[in-house]
């Protein structure tokens, strides 16, 4: 009955929407993959990247500051090619989903056009095609348009080859094609003609455990008639004779009979042709040229020089000598993808690899930063016992890194990121006990023990064999690129990683004991070379019939959870001695268990995601055992059948309050699966999820293209998943307990932040912000390469059914009395008023008190009073007890609340309240000495007041403040008057969370008097 009843509750409570509610980007500012750039041909400073899994960016300020202009536009995020049309700049060309098909790929929905600069866009179609490796805009018509589609990364589909478009992507023909299982992957023009193409063709695919490049429909074609008609080069004189795999191809503006192929073959190389491929010469053979074919392999031509030539690879390199040698050029970053040249001036070049976007104005003798793109790739998450807590994660093609989820700043900087161990992939634990000491895993079984006190990082493998270029079915042990790492929720002495076997260790890794048998398939097929046939790709990323996930209970010691790659889930219920097969028989064979979820409430419940993508099925698989995996039902309604789901999460808090990641998002469930409502709000991208965590209240993701996000205060979505009722018009949320954090140097406290400003680090570090106003006249401030804090105060969320006429927030002391109330926008709101103003969209709404009293009167007209800023707010109110009150036209509804004090200080409740009440002391002072300011200005400004008498109040204002100071250093010359004494002594009474020092309420005294 108490089941019933709690389901036709969550099934009223639906109707709630959650879009109203903000996420905060966190950062941290490091760049994420790219393999998509392009210039502005008129605009120098202007340029654009595609992220792997974060949309398209620009700059126009040279690659000092990158903002993102496909939010809200784009329905999938990776970006596999850019062209911004050379006739008009103004028509941006995006192609989807990335076309180096490493095993972590996200997939595209064909291509979309700007005609504004990237202001908005619109999708043009080609969606089948997937993965796009190129995108060509003719140059004297920006409605012709070249895609050169590679097509499904994980099995064949007709929609592949090389498309064409002469109206702008209204209508596309395909012009080029050969078959389902190759795609194109490269395409040049030649500018002098536009008649002249070359194109290749790539036959390919990627499978869970192996990727396969190369075979009969690979080639070099070439149209002399833009396209309509094609002849293939691929076997003309000086080219390889056997198998092909993946080409590059460039033609060089500045000797056209000129072109460059970089060939994937046994005798592959570097090959010239002078004379339109009819003919090739075999130029630089060096394997760092052409090693990793199927992610690398691209090649460009200088467009002013014949001879110079670019090849992108792990490493950029360049010739000057017609390809014969190549010398290494330095990019912030390695792993080369995409090379855009300004074809008036070779100087000037933006670049994108496995770290984001640079942009270079000396031809590549120095770039711009990578630091300053929020494009971080994670696959994991986990986070520390700490208070502010940080989060942790590995980072594709980079390292491991610890971020706070608050700064002491107004935002978070590179600067409070750390590296921990491990490596770009893989899990990561941090000891409860001692958040200093971190494991974190890598691919090929590297796993570390880092201790940030030393910094010392040991290395601590299972197996400490080197298995790089080895076929799974060589190896003792089989790890994941993204292996399993654990610690014992029940000790933090126990440490858990997984191979086909489960791992336990008791002392840190020093010595490890094997607790389960081969929890996998093992099928021979799937452990052989994972590469070929022309080149073998054994880094470890393919290694298959491995544990993929692996979770202890909270609930029970000794419940473990397990699941393959290859499709198997097993527990134990008895700490690892036996072992039972519970896999669901709804799951197909050789599917990725990505993510097992054990219940916080219930030991007998789990929580299965399974990702089929691999297999070229993109449907979203969750599923829900109640009885220790006995039986499963499958929980996936409401996801998008076209979304694949990595991780599913249970509220520790909130029980059958579900959360899922999938390719595109965020997924909540109010009523432990039955349906599940998407859960973008304003701020959170199109951005793939592979994994999500519930930490103090707050739910934070690890995404794939976007680095973390979070969503502050749970408690909004937890209430409607337990409570039936709708009282009325509107409905107030029980806040959460609320910590006094101190944030220095910005605006955290504030609803409506300044306009665009610089803020300096302690360090010398400069980040900048933007403030964006919302339709509803709210403003947020936007950092551009600094993380957002969590809001500095107490969340207020309250439900609105429709626009109200009158609103007012209260806020009320322990014995309900009144300390602050804020009401909505007014109709014609006055530019000069900054009060705080409550939102009155209908749906789920969000006020932030900052904690402070009223503030003290400001002398009216005054530029002084900017100088003040600080010093006129009122006080923050000390621990305690408070309540909310929300009325909305004639309803009433309240709530309570606690305000405490940031665990990591000394000072006691009562200091506190000392302080408060010293500064609000203060407070009143500085008021009643604005105030008089005030009057005596009304009072001078009555025409029959005599000279003597205003002379005399002349002489009394001059006491109070000091009316000669117009500049911030002017009291250097004037002198400090009254309410400058007071600001001075309300900033070192309020510096810190303590008590006020003796000397302090001596000189208040003073002051007073």
């Amino acid at each position: 009955m108490a089941e019933r009843r709690r389901k036709r509750a969550t099934a009223r409570a639906r109707d709630v929407s959650l879009d109203g509610l903000d996420w905060r980007q966190l950062g941290p500012f490091r760049g994420g993959r790219v393999v998509a750039v392009a210039g502005d041909p008129r605009e120098r400073s202007t340029f654009y990247f595609g992220s792997t899994g974060g949309g398209v960016w620009k700059t126009t300020d040279g690659g000092t500051y990158w903002r993102n202009v496909s939010d809200g536009f784009f329905k999938r995020a990776s970006v596999g090619a850019l062209a911004v049309a050379p006739s008009d700049p103004n028509v941006i060309y995006a192609g989807m989903g990335e076309a180096c098909i490493r095993g972590n790929v996200s997939h595209g929905d064909g291509v979309y056009r700007s005609t504004d600069g990237g202001r908005s866009w619109t999708h043009l179609g080609l969606a089948a095609t997937r993965n796009i490796g190129k995108v060509r805009v003719h140059p004297e018509d920006p409605d012709t348009v070249y895609v050169a589609a590679l097509g499904h990364a994980h099995g064949p589909n007709p929609e592949r080859g090389l498309f064409r478009s002469r109206d702008g992507g209204k209508r596309w023909e395909r012009v080029l094609a050969r078959g389902s299982k190759a795609g194109a992957i490269d395409l040049s023009i030649d500018p002098t003609n536009p008649r002249i193409l070359y194109a290749t063709l790539w036959e390919t695919v990627r499978k869970p455990h192996q990727l396969l490049s190369g075979g009969e429909g690979s080639g070099i074609f070439k149209s002399t008639d833009g396209g309509d008609s094609w002849t293939e080069l691929s076997r003309n004189r000086g080219l390889p004779k056997g198998v092909l795999g993946k080409i590059g191809i460039a033609v060089s503006p500045a000797r056209p009979e000129r072109v460059w192929a970089l060939v994937e073959a046994i005798d592959g190389a570097v090959f010239r042709s002078d004379d339109g491929g009819e003919r090739w010469e075999r130029c630089s053979e060096d394997r760092e040229l052409r090693q990793r074919a199927w992610y690398y392999h691209h090649i460009y031509a200088d467009p002013r020089d014949p001879e110079t030539v670019w090849v992108l690879n792990v490493d950029a390199w360049r010739s000057s000598d017609a390809g014969k040698t190549f010398m290494h050029m330095t990019i912030p970053h390695g792993d080369h993808h995409d090379l855009w040249i300004d074809p008036q001036d070779p100087q000037r070049m933006v670049e994108g690899n496995d770290g984001g976007a640079c942009v270079s104005f000396n031809g590549g003798a120095s770039w711009s930063s990578i630091y300053n793109q929020p494009t971080a790739e994670y696959y994991h998450i986990t986070s520390d016992a700490r208070v502010p807590y940080r989060l942790y994660a590995a980072q594709q093609d980079n390292s491991s890194i610890s971020t706070p989820t608050r700064s002491s700043l107004s935002g978070v900087t590179w600067s409070d990121s750390y590296e921990i161990g491990g490596g770009e992939a893989g899990h990561i634990a941090v000891r409860p006990d001692e958040p200093s000491v971190a494991y974190a895993a890598d691919h090929q079984g590297l796993l570390t023990r880092y201790d940030h006190r030393t910094g010392q990082i040991r290395t601590i493998n299972v197996w400490p064999e080197a298995s790089s270029g080895i076929p799974a079915k060589d190896l003792r042990y089989r790890f994941n690129w993204t292996a399993p790492v654990a610690l014992s929720p029940h000790d933090p002495n126990v440490l858990y990683t997984c191979s086909q076997y489960v791992h336990r260790s008791r002392d840190e890794g020093t010595t490890w004991e094997i607790i389960s048998p081969d929890l996998t398939r093992d099928d021979p097929r799937t452990t052989d070379d994972s590469g070929g046939p022309i080149t073998k790709d054994q880094t470890g990323a393919e290694y298959y019939a491995t544990i993929f996930a692996f979770a202890p209970a909270t609930t029970q010691p000794g419940l473990l959870w397990s699941g393959s790659d290859d499709g198997l889930i097993h527990v134990s219920r008895d700490d690892g001695k036996t072992w039972t097969n519970v896999t669901p028989r709804a799951i197909a064979p050789f599917s990725l268990i990505s993510m097992i979820e054990a219940s916080p409430h219930d030991p007998a419940v789990a929580y299965v995601a399974v990702d089929r993508h691999k297999h070229d099925d993109f449907a979203p698989y969750l599923y829900k055992t109640a009885n220790y995996g006995r039986t499963w039902t499958k929980i996936a309604d409401g996801i998008r059948a076209d979304d694949f789901a990595r991780v599913v999460r249970e509220d520790p808090e909130a029980r059958g309050l579900l959360y899922a990641g999938t390719e595109t998002g965020v997924y909540v469930s109010l009523d432990d699966g039955e349906r599940w409502q998407r859960w973008q709000g304003r701020r959170l991208p199109v951005v793939p999820i592979h994994d999500l965590i519930v930490k103090d209240g707050d739910l934070c993701l690890a995404t794939h293209g976007r680095s973390f996000w979070v969503f502050d205060d749970l408690s909004p979505v937890r209430e409607l998943a337990a409570r039936s009722r709708r009282a009325g018009r509107a409905r107030l949320f029980t806040p959460r307990s609320s910590t006094r954090f101190r944030t220095y140097g910005g605006f955290g406290s504030k609803t409506e932040p300044a306009p665009a400003k610089n803020y300096r680090h302690p360090g010398g570090r400069i980040f900048a912000s933007v403030v964006e106003e919302r339709p509803n006249g709210e403003k947020d401030e936007i950092y551009l390469d600094a993380g957002k804090n969590p809001p500095d105060g107490v969340i207020i969320t309250y439900w609105l059914d429709a626009a109200p006429t009158d609103i007012t927030l209260t806020f009320l002391d322990s014995r309900a009395r009144t300390i602050r109330s804020y009401t909505k926008r007014p109709a014609e709101p006055d530019p000069k008023d900054k009060e705080p103003r409550v939102p009155v969209e209908v749906g789920m709404n969000r006020f932030v008190w900052d904690m402070r009293y009223p503030d003290a009167t400001k002398i009216v007209d005054d530029p002084s009073m900017e100088q003040l800023e600080n010093a006129l707010k009122g006080p923050v109110a000390a621990p305690g007890r408070y309540g909310v009150r929300l009325e909305v036209d004639g309803e009433r509804h309240e709530a309570q609340f606690e305000i405490r004090k940031d665990p990591r200080i000394d000072a006691t409740d009562w200091d506190l309240e000392a302080q408060f009440a010293l500064r609000r002391r203060l407070r009143d002072a500085l008021d009643r000495d604005h105030a008089a300011v005030n009057r005596l200005r009304e009072a001078r400004k009555d025409p029959r007041l005599p000279a003597t008498a205003r002379r005399t109040l002349d002489a009394i204002e001059a006491q109070l403040i000091q009316p000669l100071a117009r500049s911030r250093q002017d009291t250097l010359n004037f002198g400090v008057r009254l309410n400058n004494k007071i600001a001075a002594l309300i900033g070192i009474v309020s510096s810190a969370d303590a008590a006020p020092t003796t000397q302090s309420e001596e000189v208040a005294a003073k002051l007073e008097r």
